[in-house]
Formats: structure tokens, sequence, C-alpha cells
């Protein structure tokens, strides 16, 4: 009985940290998002100088509070989960472990205050957090016309690289190195940046033939930003059309995750892990 009582307690503590199908488990992720942000704009400034020092205090303060609950919930996701390594070393957990240390060290190292600035890694957890049942709908459509454009945009960037290669070895030609062109692949640096639109201007063409290869350049430059976009775009669109729930393509929106092997990306109507076939609602086994 006291075993099924402790699991119950931690399954439900689970349900809050890592799930967003709950009232808790959305108010947690918000808890979240406001502290992450709160603790990047005390980073942000701490770095400014000459404020009047209670306020570099206050910040001061203000972040062992922060840290202490990150701590604390760190120790949560790992108390909670079967299998701690799985936590301990996926990507979101060495964040929230480099995020939350820095202070700590602050007080055994010396000159550690420079890793200070690591707690803006935290910024990087809100696109875990930002998994609330009305954005992961949109996320994962997103990503999946990302994913989806991959080759198109993989053969466009090769043809892009090609035009640069070829216009900066036609630059370097044409101009010299009078002009600055003092080699093909610098030749090629200046046409990359031309055809993105930044224009540094620490290369330029003098010649007449030079600068009207350049206008060319400009000009396709446009075209070459618009594609990409459009590319996505597409596949975007293709992702929105309602489909079947059986549909391979189906985007779902839920966002269990197991508690034994951490796999996610689980049907809306999965009891069972895809992975590992853990069951996903062990406390619908305990009240059981």
């Amino acid at each position: 009985m006291g075993k099924r009582i402790n699991n119950g307690w931690r399954n439900k503590l689970y349900t809050i940290i890592y799930e967003a199908d709950t009232p808790l488990g959305k108010l947690f992720d918000v808890l979240l998002l406001v502290l992450i942000v709160v603790s990047v704009i005390f980073v942000m400034v701490e770095s400014i100088r000459g404020l009047p020092p209670y306020l570099y205090e206050w910040l001061y303060y203000g972040e062992w509070v922060i840290t202490i609950f990150f701590t604390f919930e760190y120790i949560a996701r790992i108390i909670t989960v079967k299998k701690p390594s799985i936590y301990i070393f996926s990507f979101y957990g060495i964040i929230d472990f480099l995020s939350t240390i820095p202070l700590y060290l602050s007080f055994i190292l010396v000159g550690s205050n420079v890793l200070l600035a690591v707690r803006a890694l935290r910024l990087l957890r809100v696109f875990r957090i930002l998994k609330i049942t009305r954005y992961i709908g949109e996320a994962n459509k997103l990503t999946k016309a990302l994913k989806d454009s991959r080759p198109k945009i993989l053969v466009f960037l090769f043809a892009v690289l090609i035009i640069a290669i070829i216009s900066g070895t036609l630059m370097y030609l044409v101009e010299g190195e009078e002009s600055g062109f003092v080699s093909i692949p610098v030749s090629v640096y200046w046409c990359i940046v031309t055809l993105t639109t930044v224009g540094f201007g620490d290369i330029a063409p003098i010649t007449p033939l030079g600068q009207f290869i350049a206008a060319i350049i400009m000009i396709m430059g446009y075209g070459i930003i618009a594609v990409p976009t459009g590319i996505v775009s597409a596949e975007y669109v293709k992702s929105t059309k309602p489909k079947d729930v059986n549909d391979p393509d189906y985007v779902h929106l839920n966002t269990q995750l197991c508690r034994n092997c951490g796999a996610k990306k689980h049907r809306d109507d999965a009891d069972y892990c895809h992975r590992c076939g853990n069951h996903l609602h062990p406390e619908d086994i305990i009240n059981t």
C-alpha cells in the first residue's frame, strides 16, 4: 500500500512537470515561462554598469530565489522518471543543469562569475515549455513543414553555392586585386554577402562591368531570399489541411512523455509508449 501511495504521488508530480494536458501542468509551464523570462532579464540588467548598488543586490537575491526553484524542479524531474539518466543526459537535461549550476560555482571557484551569463541558456527551455496544447499543433506543423522542405532547400542552397562560386570567380577576373578582390575565396565571400542583400561594404566593384555584374547579383538576391520561404510555406499549407487521425501525416496534440524511456510524439489515443510499450497512464492502473 505504501509503495502504491508513493507511486501515486510520483505519478501526479510527473504529470504536472512533464505534461501540459492538465490545468496544473499548464499552470506549472506558465510559471516556468515567467521565471525564465525574468531570469534572462536579470542577466541582461546585471551586465549594465553604473546602476545603483542596491539594484544589483536585489537582482542577486532574486536570482537566488529563481535558481533554488529551478534546482528543486531539476531534482523533481530526476526522481519522477524511472530512468533518470535518460533525462540527465538529454538535450534539455543538460541545458537545465548548465543554466542552474553557475550560481553555485560562484561560491566554490574564483572567477566563476563569468559563467553566470550561462544562465541565459534557460531561454532555450521556452521551446519545451511552449508545448501547451494550443501551441503544440502549430509547432508540430511547422516542424513537419521544415523537415519536408529540407531536400528542396538543400538542393536550392547547393544551386546558390554554385552561383556564388561562379560569380565570385568572374568578379575576381573582372575586378582584380586593386579593387579588393584579392582571391577567389574573398570574391565568393563578397558574392554571398551581396546575394543575401547584407552588403557590408568592405569590398565593392569599381569597374563598369563589375558594377553591372554586381547589380545582377543584387537583383537575384531578392528572388533567392523568397524561394526558401515559398518552399516552407507550401509545405506548411499542406500540413494544415484536415486529415484522418490514422494518416501518418496527421499532427497529434498529445504531450505525453513516456516515464520509462522518455519517448514523445505519441498518438492522441495512445495508452502505451510506441517505443518501449510502457503504460502512459499509470495513474489509471493505480485507481483501478
